[in-house]
């Protein structure tokens, strides 16, 4: 078997042109994102739509949280098996994979068709919101196949190194659906205007498209991964590290959700601002995915390299790796404090925001960026417990980060000293993650990572 990069390259080199190409294919996806929201900011000036986007993000977050998730699972095992010199079984977890996914779009279907009017009507009574909320985010779940195909094929692509295919993936999906917002949006020649249902439409498209990219790359390029149909079979092995490991993730990134879903609550219960409050909220989310999508890039690169050489047993490279990635994370994050600081009103204007939303979102986004490099070192040994197969201790910290210390928090300082202090919330929760990783960390290089040879870098 041709021996792996992630085992012999030098990790400075390594890690970039692992994470580099990951990184700025989650910047174009945060682009869209952010380009996405502007547009739909701009169909009508009380901005319902815009506030219906913000309010269906839980549900949005958790079909990437099911598909991105596992997909942890998958790259690990993978990588593993191919530190292990094992390719039959890494062509046997890819298959096992693809199965996963494939019921993740059945669960989102479900919902998509049954459950979405519920969802909106459980934060807001406004029916306009609801209505507007229930076009798109019923399209998005309905049609989700798309980003189920592409998660998984990137993965693929990822777990043996070929991360500039997976950034082309994505890069092909985001400008499809930056291409096609403002035409289904505000209608364009024989193509009539469609409001919110055309930026779903939009979404949907860009999905499906990339994963027929990733298909094609794939089944051209990744040579080192040849799954039959008799691997589609399951596998008892196989699927109990895909869940162990992925299973953690899903969990983190649904706490995510859970969290957004609940502190809408808190911001919809004031009713003089609490939809402005709400839209503000979303908008930080879009913004934030600018500064956080790198790091998570950063992690998508890092979490392969540190995967095989745990397989290939050389301690070095994975702690050369982890200090590395933690810097650069961390630097990462600086930058966007400074950004978030110095102009918020600037990014505030993208979203055509009124007196009343800038008021309250250059307040936002000055607080709850104070949270940003303790959140960026924090994402990084979360990731290097999922790495190293101890996914559960990435959920208790994403588990207290976000719903032992977050809501209860914020609930209590909109309450008692009003809700323009709600947003210390997020800098309180990232102290307390802080304090509970590193321990944590401590515990599993003692355990895993310190008894292993040295080797060589």
């Amino acid at each position: 078997m041709e021996q792996n990069k992630m085992g012999y390259a030098p990790i400075p080199k390594l890690l970039i042109s692992m994470a580099v190409p990951m990184m700025i294919s989650m910047l174009v996806q945060a682009l869209y994102n952010i380009v996405d929201s502007i547009f739909v900011a701009q169909i009508s000036t009380e901005q319902l739509e815009l506030t219906a986007v913000s309010v269906a993000f839980p549900i949005q977050n958790l079909m990437i949280a099911f598909g991105t998730g596992f997909g942890v699972g998958i790259t690990t095992l993978i990588s593993k098996s191919l530190g292990e010199r094992n390719p039959k079984a890494a062509s046997r977890a890819a298959a096992q994979g693809l199965l996963i996914e494939a019921l993740c779009y059945i669960i989102f279907l479900i919902i998509g068709l049954f459950f979405t009017e519920a969802f909106f009507k459980s934060q807001t009574d406004n029916p306009l919101i609801i209505e507007y909320g229930k076009q798109y985010l019923s399209i998005c779940c309905v049609c989700s196949f798309g980003v189920y195909v592409q998660i998984a094929f990137e993965k693929l692509l990822q777990a043996t190194g070929k991360t500039a295919l997976s950034m082309t993936v994505q890069v092909i999906g985001a400008v499809i659906n930056i291409i096609l917002d403002p035409i289904f949006i505000f209608g364009f020649g024989p193509i009539p205007a469609m409001g919110i249902k055309g930026a779903a439409i939009a979404t949907v498209i860009g999905q499906i498209a990339a994963g027929i990219a990733g298909a094609v790359f794939h089944f051209t390029k990744n040579k080192e991964i040849h799954f039959t149909l008799r691997d589609f079979r399951p596998h008892r092995r196989s699927l109990s590290h895909i869940l162990s490991v992925g299973t953690p993730s899903v969990a983190m990134m649904a706490i995510g959700s859970l969290m957004t879903y609940l502190f809408n609550k808190i911001l919809f219960a004031f009713e003089a601002v609490g939809e402005i409050a709400a839209t503000v909220f979303g908008i930080y989310f879009k913004l934030q995915s600018f500064i956080f999508m790198p790091v998570f890039g950063l992690n998508n690169g890092m979490i392969p390299i540190i995967a095989y050489n745990y397989g290939a047993r050389n301690r070095k490279r994975i702690v050369k790796t982890i200090r590395l990635a933690g810097t650069i994370a961390v630097a990462i994050m600086i930058v966007g404090i400074l950004i978030f600081q110095l102009m918020p009103d600037k990014l505030l204007l993208l979203f055509d925001a009124k007196d009343n939303m800038m008021n309250i979102g250059c307040m936002a986004l000055k607080k709850i960026s104070l949270s940003f490099a303790v959140a960026g070192f924090c994402i990084i040994l979360s990731a290097s417990f999922q790495a190293l197969g101890n996914g559960f201790f990435s959920l208790i910290v994403s588990f207290v980060r976000q719903l032992i210390v977050l809501i209860p928090v914020a609930y209590l300082l909109a309450n008692t000293m009003g809700i323009e202090h709600i947003w210390y919330s997020f800098p309180i929760a990232e102290v307390a993650c802080l304090l509970l990783c590193v321990p944590m960390f401590i515990l599993i290089y003692k355990s895993k990572i310190k008894p292993l040879p040295p080797g060589d870098e």
